[in-house]
């Protein structure tokens, strides 16, 4: 679309719900997912040179390589689902409707147009107190979904935040490293910080 020789980015709509198992005690929020060409599969966190999965793997199995096939360099969906299901963490995002200021996925350039229904997603999860976001814009949209401040790298704060008009609910807010390559931390060291988190939501 152009308006007097202005393009204007085309606003986008989130291409997946959000993934709540029963009893989830845990949610971890990223901002949008990539342009789809960049997925491997139809779930969060699809670009294979995202290290969130290896994250996952390193923490929960002590195998960066749990949750993908190699020889296919595509994840294992089933696999993540069932890992997700059995320890109660759920995934969302923050963004519902973005706009893209640069054709890429970084968060630097990706404008929110309507941030997710927070209410709605805790309303579905009676048992969550605890919600990580990975990445600064992530935090930010949440700090502001919540009036609470956004906390520094690998910190956290806590909330009163009431959902449907209901008493108010406690929830511990975390702000993880980006597992995105860009980010300048290894693996290893992502890891040690998502650890920290499961340890403390107690699901490790």
């Amino acid at each position: 679309m152009t308006t007097d020789h202005i393009t204007v980015p085309p606003i986008e709509f989130h291409p997946f719900p959000p993934f709540i198992p029963p009893q989830a005690k845990l949610l971890i929020m990223g901002t949008f997912p990539p342009k789809k060409e960049r997925w491997s599969m139809e779930f969060y966190y699809p670009n294979r040179i995202n290290d969130f999965w290896r994250v996952m793997g390193k923490v929960f199995y002590d195998n960066p390589g749990r949750f993908i096939n190699a020889a296919k360099k595509v994840f294992l969906l089933d696999d993540i689902r069932n890992f997700l299901t059995e320890r109660g963490i759920a995934l969302s995002d923050t963004g519902a409707q973005v706009q893209r200021l640069r054709d890429n996925a970084s968060d630097k350039f990706l404008q929110i147009v309507e941030p997710v229904n927070l209410d709605g997603l805790l309303e579905e999860m009676p048992h969550c107190h605890v919600i990580a976001t990975t990445g600064e814009k992530a935090a930010g949209v949440l700090a502001e979904l919540t009036g609470s401040e956004a906390p520094a790298m690998g910190q956290s704060v806590v909330t009163e935040y009431s959902v449907g008009g209901k008493s108010p609910r406690r929830l511990t807010i975390f702000r993880m490293p980006s597992t995105s390559r860009a980010y300048p931390m290894s693996l290893d060291r992502k890891a040690d910080f998502y650890r920290q988190l499961f340890e403390y939501a107690k699901l490790l």
